[in-house]
């Protein structure tokens, strides 16, 4: 694991959400626009803030890596979590 592969992660990760979200609300009239763009930008906050803890690496490099990929998987999901309740809701 080094630094420009958990970048990578990162980037493809939150970036592959975000898109979910767009279709999401382009083809599910269940999904306001509102909620997708709220959904949005904690995506993107949570980009900028994974991408500040990737440059404050903090004891072994390995351990602090992995621990950061399991964060962005974990807080991913947890965005995919919220997706998921935006579509089952009634309209």
């Amino acid at each position: 694991m080094n630094l420009r592969d958990i970048k990578k992660d990162i980037d493809y990760v939150l970036s592959a959400f975000i898109e979910d979200c767009s279709l999401v609300a382009a083809v599910n009239s269940k999904v306001s626009e509102d909620e997708a763009s709220a959904l949005m930008e904690e995506a993107i906050d949570l980009y900028n803030e994974l991408r500040d803890k990737v440059a404050k690496v903090d004891g072994t490099a390995k351990v602090y890596y992995n621990a950061l990929r399991k964060e962005v998987l974990e807080r991913t999901d947890a965005l995919y979590e919220k997706l998921s309740a935006a579509v089952r809701k009634e309209a």
